[in-house]
């Protein structure tokens, strides 16, 4: 039997090109020869990438990171003009977040950030500017409501957050149609886009809700009792760790930033490990995990690298620590080639190295746990 596995994306605007890189390299690696992959999960722009493999996959197209490549490539600024308007928003926040310049607040939705976006947009393709447009230029959603609710592997499950509510919302695709506003609501961050409404509802960035969904990955209710994973393969943009103590208003930004993005997974994390633990610990009832289809602990990253290790940890995926090192807010927001691409090849870069040590990992457990007790 192939190991269940769920591969978990987290959200970071640009810098969810790493993620696009780490999907290719894990697939052109071959792991759907040696896994079953039964659900992706994503946040923000970690939701378009899961969305972009998920919708490759249930079309049957090889190789399966293709449309993802062509997405991020046409994500980018392809003329003087696109450069020129990408180099400038960029450095205007980085000059903002710097303390250099005083800010102006207005609203996403107002009628003079509308003006002035609709004069920026002359002598642009629609889709530089108008994500919707982009995400259905590489997504066919009439093609998706074709097929309704897809309970079969892999599940989609995107993560946004109830404005009005408080809520947290997951829109899944087992349960419904995925629709193109799903995934604009995951992506909204409430300083850059307007709530997305759906039906009577508003809904902004999957940051304030889970970043990424990880706690469904587990549960029948929402992904079905056959799609229950036993790994969780996490893709991490939001570094853990600080190397300084920030001072300076752009680094306190950043940091703040960071440890939003963080603390929804974190909590989810500890979650699982309790659930792990109380297995190992026999405390639950044989019949009752059957009925969950779990026999054994799901394998999940540890959330803090100098936790103890326990039986049940693989690697976490995240960007190599020459690439933290250079990166800032700003870059969430920075859609130049050269940027992407660096990230891009980062993430097939340590999507390779992840692979071999879970192998060692998993294969370390299970010699210790063949030896003898004597």
């Amino acid at each position: 039997m192939k190991p269940r596995i769920a591969i978990a994306c987290q959200g970071g605007g640009s810098q969810t090109a790493f993620t696009a890189g780490v999907l290719q390299g894990l697939f052109e690696a071959g792991i759907q020869k040696n896994f079953e992959i039964v659900s992706l999960s994503g946040t923000s722009g970690g939701a378009v990438c899961a969305a972009l493999v998920w919708y490759a996959i249930k079309k049957g197209e090889l190789p399966v990171w293709k449309r993802l490549l062509t997405f991020w490539n046409d994500n980018t600024p392809h003329t003087a003009d696109e450069q020129f308007f990408n180099d400038w928003i960029v450095d205007w926040i980085r000059i903002i977040n710097r303390g250099m310049w005083p800010s102006l607040q207005l609203s996403p939705g107002s009628p003079i950030v509308q003006t002035m976006m609709g004069y920026f947009s002359f002598g642009k393709r629609r889709a530089f500017l108008d994500f919707a447009e982009l995400l259905k230029s590489h997504i066919n959603f009439d093609e998706i409501a074709s097929w309704g609710p897809l309970p079969e592997k892999p599940v989609l499950v995107v993560g946004a957050a109830n404005v009005l509510t408080g809520k947290l919302r997951k829109f899944i695709s087992g349960k419904e149609v995925i629709r193109v506003e799903h995934i604009m609501a995951s992506c909204a961050v409430p300083s850059l886009f307007p709530a997305v409404e759906i039906d009577s509802d508003a809904y902004w960035d999957g940051l304030f809700s889970d970043n990424p969904p990880v706690d469904e990955l587990i549960q029948p209710s929402f992904v079905g009792i056959e799609n229950v994973a036993e790994e969780i393969w996490l893709i991490k943009i939001n570094p853990t760790r600080s190397k300084f103590i920030p001072v300076q208003p752009d680094d306190i930004f950043d940091r703040r930033n960071q440890l939003e993005g963080n603390v929804s997974l974190f909590q989810q994390l500890v979650h699982i490990e309790l659930i792990n633990d109380l297995i190992l610990a026999d405390a639950f009832n044989q019949n009752f995990l059957s009925k969950l289809n779990i026999k054994e602990p799901i394998r999940i990253p540890k959330s803090f690298h100098d936790d103890p290790d326990k039986p049940y940890h693989i690697p976490c995926i995240e960007m190599s620590e020459e690439i933290q090192a250079v990166l800032d807010y700003e870059g969430k927001i920075d859609r130049c080639s050269t940027h992407l691409n660096l990230l891009i090849e980062d993430g097939k870069k340590r999507a390779r190295e992840f692979l071999n040590a879970r192998a060692n990992i998993v294969e370390q457990v299970a010699s210790k746990m063949a030896k003898p007790v004597t």
